[in-house]
């Protein structure tokens, strides 16, 4: 069924819709979560390396950062690896440097929301007093924490798809949504980074679901990012979306969960998938390699996907080069 499991490189065309015409034109996709760009203690890794090894032709980035004073994370990628970009704005807050009482983890454990962490989201919902008064949190970089997707390939489209916020959430969600062109094939490219289950995720999927049923037509059609949920109720929660790869991701020091997904609707082929190693993210990099041929709508037809109105084309996309 178009589907993969990590590092599996011959695949099957998919069999549940009628197979693409012509020649195919394949093209490769990566998702991973930078973490903006540091460690749990707010120890930077090399971002940039860390994607020119995906070696993606469109790149899916969650957690990307970008301080008030300078380049963020996807503009620094999409500066040295000649991409375009486009980037939604999440959650604002504050990335603090590096911990003087770092050892040799990732982070100190069970500290994702404690003082000594990284990465401060307080647009959304207020730390307490204990943060904010938090050497840490005092002397840390202001700026915005979001999700994006950079493209090689021509883009000929793009809006952002709010998913508002739930009651625990630190942040907004929402899906940024991108019409490329591969070969002659207007292809949609939807990225995300979902809330977590148990803030009641469901709403949001079943939100983005009905959304991407109503305005992407029956082409190719490519969903990816940290789903913060695993892989069987994310194909509950999608129908008509099939899973790309089966693999765990997270923690990246020690995999037993798989949330960073990879999903294709429509006449796309995987041809493999594989997780990447461990690049300085808490998440693992994941990769595809994904196939598309003309069809003889694809061959008369526009974009994909190209309109949305009132809440849903709320936010605004950045386009670098």
């Amino acid at each position: 069924m178009g589907e993969t499991r990590a590092t599996d490189q011959s695949l099957a065309p998919s069999r549940d819709r009628p197979p693409a015409r012509g020649a195919a034109t394949t093209f490769v996709l990566g998702t991973f979560n930078v973490h903006a760009g540091v460690d749990g203690w707010g120890r930077p890794f090399d971002v940039v390396g860390a994607c020119r090894t995906i070696g993606a032709d469109v790149l899916v980035l969650e957690e990307c950062w970008s301080p008030d004073d300078g380049p963020g994370t996807a503009a620094r990628v999409a500066e040295a690896m000649g991409y375009t970009v486009l980037e939604h704005a999440l959650a604002g807050g504050r990335l603090a440097g590096p911990d003087p009482g770092a050892d040799d983890r990732w982070m100190r454990s069970m500290d994702w929301r404690g003082a000594s962490h990284a990465i401060f989201l307080d647009s959304e919902r207020p730390f307490g007093d204990r943060v904010r008064t938090s050497p840490r949190y005092r002397d840390a970089q202001r700026g915005r924490w979001g999700v994006a997707v950079l493209s090689r390939l021509p883009v000929t489209g793009s809006r952002v798809v709010e998913l508002g916020r739930l009651a625990r959430d630190r942040a907004r969600r929402a899906a940024v949504v991108a019409t490329l062109r591969v070969g002659t094939v207007p292809v949609t490219v939807v990225g995300t980074h979902m809330s977590h289950i148990t803030y009641g995720a469901p709403r949001q999927y079943l939100r983005l679901g009905r959304h991407l049923r109503a305005t992407v037509d029956d082409g190719p059609a490519v969903l990816a990012g940290d789903m913060n949920l695993w892989g069987p109720p994310v194909a509950v929660l999608l129908p008509g979306w099939r899973r790309a790869i089966r693999a765990k991701t997270w923690p990246a020091w020690r995999p037993h969960s798989h949330v960073d997904h990879v999903l294709v609707r429509g006449p796309i082929d995987v041809v493999g998938a594989e997780v990447l190693p461990a690049a300085g993210s808490d998440h693992l990099p994941v990769r595809v390699r994904l196939a598309v041929a003309p069809t003889e709508r694809a061959s008369s037809s526009g974009a994909s996907g190209a309109g949305a109105s009132g809440a849903e084309q709320r936010g605004s996309d950045r386009h670098a080069g």
